[in-house]
């Protein structure tokens, strides 16, 4: 396992941040505790229409489970960031990021959390970037059963333990989007922090 370089940032629980990612840059998610999801979303920053894209991304890896060498595509099929470094080797690309809805409809909350989505709407409103753009998230360490039978899909306990990290490479300059998952199940039950590095130096993979 490499060691994660850096200043370290931490994301406190339920809550979520945005930042500038440099192309060549490096951005590693660290799991402190264990058993924490973290939404990441990738925006072209000079042109914010162009947005990470689960559907392409699967598409084009023609499978679910993405690990070290995948690249995660934009809408416009353009690559935004690959994954270089993986402790963990089993992430979500599937499902939304939770909201006031899905505590609604899923949990039957009365007074519900604004979730991942309420969260990174708030952290990249300052970039330009309104609500109805908030695409599908990279699930970093969310871990999605899927019955190979009837397509039922079950959210389980992350596999990631305390110190499990993510490392991206930007392959283009970038709005970045991350948060500490807000949802009871997504985290086996309880909220812990996030935290992230940005390594400066610069990189490139072959």
């Amino acid at each position: 396992m490499s060691t994660v370089t850096g200043h370290i940032t931490e994301i406190a629980p339920r809550s979520g941040t945005a930042f500038l990612l440099g192309k060549g840059e490096r951005l590693t998610v660290i799991d402190p505790c264990g058993e924490q999801v973290a939404d990441l979303l990738a925006f072209n920053r000079v042109d914010l229409d162009e947005v990470i894209s689960s559907g392409r991304t699967l598409d084009y890896a023609s499978r679910l489970f993405l690990t070290i060498g995948d690249p995660l595509y934009s809408n416009r099929s353009n690559v935004m960031l690959r994954i270089v470094e993986d402790t963990v080797g089993r992430h979500d690309f599937l499902l939304t990021p939770c909201s006031r809805d899905t505590f609604r409809i899923i949990y039957g909350d009365p007074s519900p959390h604004q979730g991942c989505f309420g969260n990174l709407a708030s952290a990249l409103a300052p970039f330009g970037i309104a609500p109805d753009r908030v695409p599908v998230a990279f699930n970093c360490f969310m871990n999605v059963a899927i019955d190979s039978t009837t397509g039922v899909l079950r959210v389980e306990p992350p596999l990631s333990r305390g110190g499990d990290h993510l490392t991206f490479l930007a392959e283009m300059d970038l709005v970045i989007g991350l948060t500490a998952c807000a949802a009871p199940q997504s985290n086996n039950g309880s909220f812990k922090p996030i935290r992230y590095s940005i390594d400066t130096s610069k990189w490139c993979y072959t």
